[in-house]
């Protein structure tokens, strides 16, 4: 879904470095950096307010009014951020400034939807490309674009240049050569042939039963003969 627009409240952080930004978060704030086109803004959101803010229907492609100290309002995207990989809290934030009359690049995750026809019949779905990259207006990005693998049979490739965007929306990645999705017959494991292992489960069989019978080998004559040097 594209067009929505957020309200986000921050403050200016004054004091700087990592045991200030430990601090924050302990008191579950999220430093961060409001890049604009004048000079960049060290800020602090709420982690409450930032997830609540990316967790509507525009996700990371809202636009966010984002209004510093109290002050006039900013439009601004979310340009990137760290999480904590044991907690999943966000632990950082950058955010980009930008005009609303003015196209921007985005990433847009590609998902697809429904099951093709080549699975029911034994195959298996690959998802080769996650996202794609993609210009527009802040308030025409997508949150992401939907695929229909539906009708993909064994040995179908669904390629970039079948994929539909909203107008507005320009596809920056090759159309011809990206693959989205494949349908491939499953790989089959080969299994060590059973014939080799009874032609040698045959020669130890008569090689135990030649020993039985009372043939000796060699090997036991020339120890019989050093035993006689001794």
């Amino acid at each position: 879904m594209a067009g929505e627009r957020v309200k986000l409240t921050v403050t200016e952080r004054t004091r700087l470095g990592s045991a200030e930004s430990r601090r924050l978060r302990r008191q579950g704030l999220v430093p961060g950096v409001l890049y604009g086109r004048a000079e960049p803004v060290a800020i602090c959101i709420g982690e409450r307010e930032l997830r609540a803010a990316l967790s509507t229907a525009g996700g990371s492609h809202a636009v966010l009014d984002v209004a510093v100290d109290g002050g006039s309002e900013h439009s601004a995207i979310l340009k990137e951020f760290q999480r904590d990989k044991v907690r999943g809290t966000i632990t950082h934030v950058d955010l980009q400034e930008i005009r609303l009359d003015q196209v921007i690049h985005s990433a847009v995750t590609v998902t697809l939807v429904g099951e093709p026809v080549g699975v029911k019949e034994g195959g298996v779905l690959s998802q080769v490309t996650n996202e794609v990259h993609v210009e527009g207006l802040p308030l025409e990005i997508p949150q992401h674009l939907d695929v229909d693998v539906s009708g993909m049979h064994i040995g179908d490739t669904l390629r970039l240049e079948e994929l539909e965007v909203p107008e507005g929306i320009t596809v920056l990645d090759d159309l011809e050569t990206t693959v989205l999705a494949t349908v491939t017959m499953p790989t089959r494991v080969e299994e060590p042939e059973v014939e080799e292992a009874e032609g040698e489960e045959g020669a130890e069989g008569e090689a135990a039963e030649g020993a039985a019978e009372g043939e000796e080998p060699a090997a036991e004559e020339g120890g019989a003969a050093e035993s006689g040097d001794e």
